[in-house]
């Protein structure tokens, strides 16, 4: 089943890429930081929503990994 019909598999791929987003900023801002706009800005504004939201980013990240590891 792909990504876009389970919604579990949906939240997953996002919280990997907003993870993913923020830890390559973080090693190397101008790869991200050169995109603002376009298909790639998806990559600066989940960086972004990762940097400013970490608490919540974490706390996703350790809920679906729970449910993961239950179901």
């Amino acid at each position: 089943m792909s990504a876009l019909f389970n919604f579990q598999s949906l939240l997953l791929v996002i919280l990997l890429l907003i993870c993913t987003s923020t830890y390559v900023r973080a090693v190397a801002p101008r790869l991200i930081d050169s995109n603002k706009e376009g298909f790639l800005g998806i990559f600066f504004m989940s960086a972004r929503i990762g940097e400013r939201l970490s608490p919540y980013v974490a706390l996703a990240c350790v809920a679906m990994a729970i449910r993961i590891l239950v179901t």
